[in-house]
């Protein structure tokens, strides 16, 4: 098999993992003779300003010795199998760099013999990029949950981000469809993780001249709707992974039907508008000060579909409205529909200076069709039937609408959520 088979299959292998970030570094790597970190994206997704930026997205093997019912990759499917080697990935990576056709490289891999020889194969890959070729770009590596400590330790020095996929919401959801994967075993590959960058960073503040660990921090996928699992469940994964072992993203995969799929298994991927909707509920509790019992009211304990959950929330809670802009506090700015957090930290700057009128929040791109019923302004003040949550809610969702899943980072941008 030569090298463009080997990457037919392995590029394709690798789009099942959403884990995919290069956010977080913007420095170029000292010593480095070619490859930046500055400005770099997401691999297929989009900047704020609209450009869609990619990385070098492959499997180093997709065998592997596990049998996840979800994973296509599953030791009994029968999908045509590959491996690179180490120098042919570097040589793909520095060939494509030049070409101008990626920014950098996403690594992952089956698990192939041991957990420590395909981390060894995975950190390989990265040691000769960064030494012998002295690539200074952005590199995100896999980590193996049960890899040694020092493989892990080298990893994070050459890697800019490292990630654990935690897989499935809940232990149940593991037991059912990945019984040979360990919760608690993932769990502490993340903690290894954090304990290195919390320890390179308190170096640093002493003074040290400590090297960088993971500088872009860590990440995780959760599969969603292979499983029965509700948003509420999902959602209480994601917050307990950010509160202790600060992620810097949870990524949130729809379930897609695979070749020979377990019967178990559902014969269809659930709403695309449900992936979307548990992003926007991410963000939220990350930089919003929502709970999650806030956002997950519905007796089956999702989230709803047909509204934003900043929305939802906003009109399941109609009498901490109208706000005045000019009064309320920052905590109270962050609940409005429609204004997101770099706005309000402009208003509450405006607002020293001079009371802030429509105007002013339009200036600023505030959503103001889906803001005017929610705030007060110097002239402004909505009546309270606008805040009719029935004739409202039909107001806010008339019409088609079309949803990207980086709508959420759009909006937060503009200043819009």
């Amino acid at each position: 098999m030569d090298i463009h088979e080997k990457l037919a299959i392995l590029a394709d292998a690798a789009k099942y993992d959403a884990s995919c970030a290069s956010s977080g570094s913007n420095r170029t790597r000292r010593g480095a003779k070619i490859g930046s970190t500055e400005g770099m994206g997401i691999c297929h997704s989009y900047t704020p300003d609209g450009r869609c930026v990619s990385l070098l997205k492959i499997l180093l093997t997709n065998y592997c010795i596990l049998d996840c019912r979800f994973c296509v990759n599953r030791i009994s499917s029968d999908t045509p199998r590959a491996r690179f080697s180490s120098d042919e990935v570097v040589r793909l990576t520095m060939e494509f760099y030049k070409r101008n056709y990626i920014e950098g490289l996403f690594l992952s891999s089956g698990i192939i013999q041991t957990p420590d020889y395909t981390m060894q194969e995975l950190v390989r890959v990265a040691q000769t990029l960064r030494e012998r070729e002295q690539f200074g770009g952005y590199i995100h590596l896999k980590t193996i949950p049960g890899a040694s400590q020092e493989l892990v330790d080298q990893a994070g020095l050459f890697a800019d981000r490292l990630s654990v996929n935690i897989e499935l919401p809940t232990v149940a959801d593991l037991q059912e469809l990945a019984p040979e994967k360990k919760e608690p075993e993932i769990r502490a590959a993340m903690q290894t993780v954090q304990n290195r960058i919390t320890e390179q960073r308190a170096d640093s503040r002493r003074g040290l001249r400590a090297p960088k660990f993971a500088p872009a921090g860590q990440s995780t996928q959760m599969i969603v709707g292979a499983t029965d699992t509700p948003d509420q469940a999902i959602l209480q994964t994601a917050d307990a992974l950010y509160s202790h072992h600060r992620l810097r993203r949870v990524y949130y995969s729809a379930y897609s039907p695979i070749p020979h799929a377990d019967a178990q298994l559902p014969g269809q991927s659930p709403p695309l508008v449900r992936e979307h909707r548990l992003y926007q509920a991410d963000w939220l509790l990350r930089f919003y000060g929502f709970q999650v019992d806030e956002l997950v009211t519905t007796p089956q304990r999702n989230l709803d579909l047909s509204l934003d959950p900043k929305l939802a929330w906003a009109l399941a809670n109609r009498d901490w409205f109208p706000i005045d802009v000019n009064r309320a506090s920052r905590e109270e700015l962050l609940r409005i529909p429609g204004i997101g957090a770099r706005n309000v930290a402009r208003i509450l700057t405006i607002r020293k200076h001079r009371n802030l009128r429509s105007d002013d929040l339009k200036k600023l791109r505030v959503a103001w069709k889906r803001t005017q019923a929610f705030v007060i302004t110097a002239d402004h003040q909505p009546g309270l039937k606008l805040l009719d949550q029935e004739r409202l809610s039909q107001k806010l969702v008339a019409g088609p609408q079309q949803l990207f899943l980086f709508d959420m980072e759009q909006s937060a941008n503009s200043g819009e959520l």
